[in-house]
């Protein structure tokens, strides 16, 4: 198997700031990751490879904010899941039957628009109610992005923010949904030969970065505000969005 030396070190610089913003916000490894990875190696391999970790590293973070399963407002989450899995393998679908620009200009345009929307509208509010009855929309929305572009979060962690859980209810939340999400993605992936063997490997690799990064993010936490990483994140996904848009 051929190893380019100079695309996995920039592979492992990507996934090494992605999982800081992970540890310390609880999300953003593909958000961050994924663009840069999308311009080195392609958007399918890039997918392949950030499915595999998103099941690894969500596996992790829903045992460690456990508890949270117990809150009340979680009752959205199980119609949500089932409906984002559905999502998944009509994004597979698409994944491998349109044409890589189209989906990557999809994608760009999906930054640009989670910019625009956390920039205008900073305080949506979901309630309990709309969660039950809109969760399984959004679930199903964030599946087929999911699958398509290997990128949920405009839509599900939008919604899930919007709702106004507290940090452990959040971040259980949006740890339960990308990992549901991977679990269905990685055979779907396989399943319709996207997914080639070198990936898992390079994927597993990749793991030796997120391990060592996502506790320093977690140290940062208490640190740095969530307004600072909000608007880091928020800058970085609006350049990459434009250079996808773009085509540059």
């Amino acid at each position: 198997m051929d190893f380019d030396l100079g695309r996995m070190a920039i592979m492992a610089l990507a996934l090494a700031a992605g999982a800081l913003v992970k540890g310390a916000t609880g999300m953003g490894l593909p958000l961050v990751a994924l663009p840069v990875l999308t311009t080195v190696f392609g958007l399918q391999h890039a997918v392949g490879i950030m499915a595999i970790t998103q099941v690894l590293t969500n596996s992790m973070q829903i045992w460690q904010f456990r508890a949270a399963r117990r809150d009340a407002r979680m009752r959205f989450l199980p119609w949500f899941l089932a409906a984002g899995a559905l999502g998944v393998i009509l994004g597979t679908w698409l994944l491998r039957n349109l044409p890589e620009r189209a989906l990557v200009f999809s994608l760009g345009l999906l930054l640009l628009a989670y910019f625009v929307l956390k920039v205008s509208r900073p305080h949506l509010s979901v309630g309990p109610e709309m969660a039950m009855r809109a969760g399984p929309f959004a679930g199903f929305g964030s599946g087929v992005l999911q699958g398509a572009t290997g990128i949920s979060a405009p839509m599900g962690v939008t919604f899930i923010h919007a709702m106004g859980l507290d940090r452990h209810a959040h971040v259980y939340a949006v740890s339960a949904m990308f990992l549901a999400l991977g679990l269905v993605q990685f055979p779907a992936l396989v399943l319709s030969g996207i997914m080639q063997p070198q990936w898992v490997i390079e994927a597993l690799l990749a793991m030796i970065p997120i391990l060592v990064v996502m506790p320093i993010g977690q140290l940062l936490a208490g640190r740095l505000s969530r307004k600072a990483f909000d608007l880091m994140i928020l800058i970085f996904l609006g350049l990459m969005g434009l250079k996808m848009v773009l085509g540059l």
